[in-house]
């Protein structure tokens, strides 16, 4: 499944894979979301996810969201978005912002123009917390790296929020007050328990 509607937004499944390992995330319990069976049996090529959207006009927003982290297929969320794009589509994306250390450079400035929002799981008030909830393959440098990872974003991408989930063991208040420091916007997303 590559392109899956919720809502009025339809999202875009580009990848399996990611840089972490949540232990709140939704693979560990199901196969996907909504109905949708999630897990791809091959990446699509860019042509394949812009024939999956069809007309971007019908939905209020194009999401790159899937069961992976769509920024480790860069070349084809820039692609892709740049094509749906120019047919009039909103393009966000949801990420792990990991991107950088993923790909050894400054990877935000490559999306200006083609994303208008951006969600980056920020998951925990420290980096101490965040390995322990979210296991990266980066270890606490990934954490660090998500913070430098907004400061940019913002720079460049015209609607910049971080996301945490509402864990009893995380502190709300202090990310919000991290999101609000480096001029993003600030939202809440809810734990799905099995």
């Amino acid at each position: 499944m590559i392109a899956y509607r919720l809502g009025n937004s339809l999202y875009l499944n580009v990848t399996n894979r990611c840089t972490n390992s949540c232990e709140f995330c939704i693979r560990k319990i199901a196969d996907g979301v909504g109905g949708y069976n999630l897990w791809l049996e091959r990446e699509p090529a860019a042509d394949e996810v812009v024939d999956a959207v069809g007309d971007p006009t019908r939905y209020d927003e194009i999401v790159f969201c899937g069961y992976g982290e769509p920024l480790v297929r860069l070349d084809v969320v820039k692609d892709a978005g740049r094509r749906l794009k120019e047919r009039g589509a909103r393009i966000r994306v949801d990420t792990n912002g990991q991107a950088n250390l993923f790909f050894g450079r400054n990877v935000v400035p490559e999306l200006e123009g083609i994303v208008d929002a951006i969600s980056i799981s920020l998951n925990a008030e420290n980096a101490e917390k965040y390995v322990k909830l979210c296991n990266p393959v980066f270890g606490e440098r990934a954490y660090y790296a998500i913070l430098e990872f907004a400061r940019e974003a913002v720079k460049h991408i015209p609607r910049v929020t971080l996301t945490v989930v509402d864990l009893p063991e995380v502190d709300l208040k202090a990310c919000e007050d991290i999101a609000r420091s480096i001029g993003a916007g600030f939202r809440v997303r809810h734990h799905i328990r099995s």
